[in-house]
């Protein structure tokens, strides 16, 4: 059944209509758990939209085997999306960046205050964003090094490549993850693929992952998959890799390809005069779980991320 979250009127007789599509089985008797699959954040990062087609098709299509509820938001900045926009258009906003918020505050944070009450409650909210234009991200679960206890074993059934455990000090609190996990509902932020794109087998992946996490949970009775292990890091082994020059960098390794230190993970050429500027080398021995997608770079520009000493 398609709901509206929240809906307001915008200038030009427009309205901002967030909405979410929630799955139930046959017969309900409130005692089922329910999962929260939540997207569209900021309006460049379209990996969400095609998880929340197929995993939308496929419980339909196996309406039987669904045992609780599955509340599945695939725009929560529509604006965004429809303008190509990351953040809330004619706001300046960037829609993580002001939550809680507050019913009696300004649009966005009347907004942001009715999807976290759309969700409370639920026994598990995943988050899914994509990187930007800039860098393409392996499938992945990012973690609050305070919360690794209560959420690794949850991310550990998605079907992640990678799950990263980062300090405390770096979680920004105004985001959607953060205060849903103060309300103790745990909630895991996804990231995975590029911006303003949708890469169908990380999708695919994902959407593995969900009906598994569902199944463990008991709200899905159909069959799944085994889930591939993750690779488990903490921040102290993140290997970040930038550009000493500008140019145009050519890669000569993939996602997940493992590497040693020294070894050349790409060129920075130049286009006028026919030279490579810069040999791009590990710093050490690990795997590549960030790689360049936006070919032009300068001085800064990351690179790459090189995972060493994972578990």
């Amino acid at each position: 059944m398609i709901e509206n979250v929240v809906s307001l009127e915008l200038a030009v007789d427009e309205n901002l209509i967030i909405k979410k599509n929630r799955l139930t089985p046959s017969n309900i008797n409130g005692q089922e758990k329910r999962i929260c699959i939540v997207t569209g954040m900021h309006g460049d990062e379209l990996e969400g939209q095609y998880v929340c087609y197929k995993l939308i098709k496929l419980i339909q299509d196996n309406i039987k085997c669904l045992n609780g509820v599955v509340d599945i938001y695939p725009s929560l900045n529509p604006l965004g999306i429809d303008s190509v926009h990351r953040g809330l258009p004619t706001f300046d906003l960037d829609m993580n960046r002001i939550f809680p918020g507050s019913e009696s505050g300004a649009m966005a944070e009347h907004v942001a205050a009715k999807i976290i009450e759309d969700i409370e409650g639920a026994d598990i909210c995943v988050d899914l964003h994509a990187s930007n234009i800039f860098l393409r991200e392996v499938p992945q679960v990012r973690i609050s090094e305070n919360m690794k206890d209560k959420l690794v074993p949850y991310a550990k059934l998605l079907n992640m490549n990678f799950i990263w455990i980062h300090p405390e000090l770096t979680v920004l609190e105004s985001t959607l993850t953060y205060n849903l996990n103060e309300r103790n509902i745990p909630t895991l932020l996804v990231e995975m693929g590029v911006g303003m794109r949708i890469t169908k087998e990380y999708g695919d992946q994902l959407v593995d992952g969900i009906f598994n996490l569902m199944k463990k949970l008991n709200i899905w009775k159909g069959e799944v998959i085994d889930v591939r292990e993750p690779i488990i890091s903490v921040e102290k082994e993140m290997n970040f890799i930038n550009a000493n020059v500008s140019g145009v960098f050519m890669p000569s390794v993939k996602h997940l390809d493992v590497v040693r230190e020294g070894e050349k993970i790409g060129e920075i050429i130049n286009s006028l005069s026919g030279e490579i500027d810069e040999k791009v080398f590990s710093p050490c021995d690990g795997v590549i779980f960030t790689l360049r997608e936006y070919p032009v770079v300068y001085e800064g520009s990351l690179i790459a991320r090189v995972v060493g000493g994972t578990k």
